[in-house]
């Protein structure tokens, strides 16, 4: 996103970041995005005492930054500045639409930015029409102040994918302890993403073909003590790795219960690899009629999709890789800016009448 911004006509960039553990990361990721006309400050707050400086009207950000004209958060922590208009992006509401399945911490951290959220005139990127809508109904925010700007494929997964062979890719997997055909799911092992279910639903199948979890180790419990065949759980994993993952897999799976966008769906559709997802959400807006849309609460349903993709003849196959390459078509980062530098103009207006 970054990097179309700063293609766009008469836009220059402020780039504002924190961390304590990862300042170093945060350097060279700036300085990977090789945009030379952007100004940089980075602090060494961890973002939880960033947080709460914010929350008490410390540390505002405009000081440390050449004259801007819109401070644009792309989480949910946003300044306490109040002579500078501000724009956020939220990617889902998920724990207010499903909140006894959240991180009770987590759920109140959110809570009191979406609190503040409400009462100051700040516009709202959603990544989806799913999300403009559980804004609006959720937070109470005014649908002219919520804006739908599509998220699109990271370009690290392009470049990285263009550098697999056949022979990278078999090493890889053998280096990986992957040794069967094999299904995908990739994201945080946490209650949300409905592994429980998904790993009940792929035993029928799991003689012939293994399960594969990549992503981030998060708060679910729902791996451990599980009865039946086990998944091979890979933990985070590299881009290149991810890459190797999503271009031999025999189908990617996706039954979360609930998602803002569901990124992993375009990832998977760039490799052509065939994608059942939920039938709810921001997975079915993203994956429209290009992917496998199931129940994610009905292990049958997750059961049936999945048989049906692998009885799939060559014409439907065909057909299908036709449709996720039109999906993909749909979401790209030169749009995606056009979207943003019009939702600053719109909010600059707005801040000014």
């Amino acid at each position: 996103m970054l990097r179309a911004l700063a293609k766009q006509p008469g836009v220059s960039l402020n780039l504002y970041g924190s961390s304590f553990r990862r300042k170093a990361e945060l350097q060279s990721l700036i300085k990977n995005l090789k945009i030379p006309s952007a100004n940089v400050s980075l602090q060494s707050y961890p973002i939880r005492v960033l947080s709460k400086l914010w929350s008490a009207g410390l540390n505002p950000v405009k000081p440390r930054l050449p004259k801007i004209d819109i401070f644009h958060a792309w989480d949910w922590h946003f300044p306490p500045d109040q002579d500078v208009p501000l724009v956020t992006t939220i990617h889902d509401l998920a724990m207010l639409r499903l909140p006894k399945i959240a991180h009770p911490t987590i759920l109140k951290r959110h809570q009191a930015a979406w609190e503040k959220l409400q009462n100051n005139q700040a516009h709202i990127i959603a990544v989806s029409q799913t999300t403009k809508k559980d804004i609006v109904e959720l937070l109470g925010i005014p649908p002219k102040r919520v804006h739908v700007v599509y998220e699109a494929l990271p370009q690290e997964v392009v470049v990285v994918g263009n550098t697999l062979t056949d022979e990278s890719t078999t090493q890889e997997l053998h280096h990986l302890g992957i040794t069967k055909p094999f299904f995908l799911f990739v994201g945080t092992t946490e209650p949300r993403k409905n592994l429980k279910r998904l790993i009940q639903a792929w035993q029928p199948f799991s003689q012939e073909y293994e399960l594969v979890v990549a992503g981030s180790t998060g708060w679910d419990e729902s791996l451990e003590n599980l009865e039946g065949t086990q998944p091979i759980v890979l933990g985070p994993v590299s881009d290149q790795t991810l890459a190797t993952l999503y271009s031999r897999a025999r189908m990617f799976l996706f039954p979360s219960l609930y998602e803002g966008f569901g990124l992993p769906i375009l990832e998977a559709f760039h490799f052509g690899t065939p994608v059942l997802t939920s039938n709810n959400s921001g997975m079915a807006e993203v994956a429209g009629n290009a992917a496998m849309l199931v129940d994610p609460l009905e292990v049958e349903s997750i059961q049936n999709g999945i048989t049906e993709l692998l009885n799939e003849n060559t014409a439907a196959e065909k057909l299908r890789d036709q449709r996720m390459v039109l999906r993909l078509q749909l979401f790209g980062w030169e749009q995606a800016a056009q979207q943003s530098v019009a939702v600053y103009q719109d909010t600059i207006r707005d801040w000014q009448s």
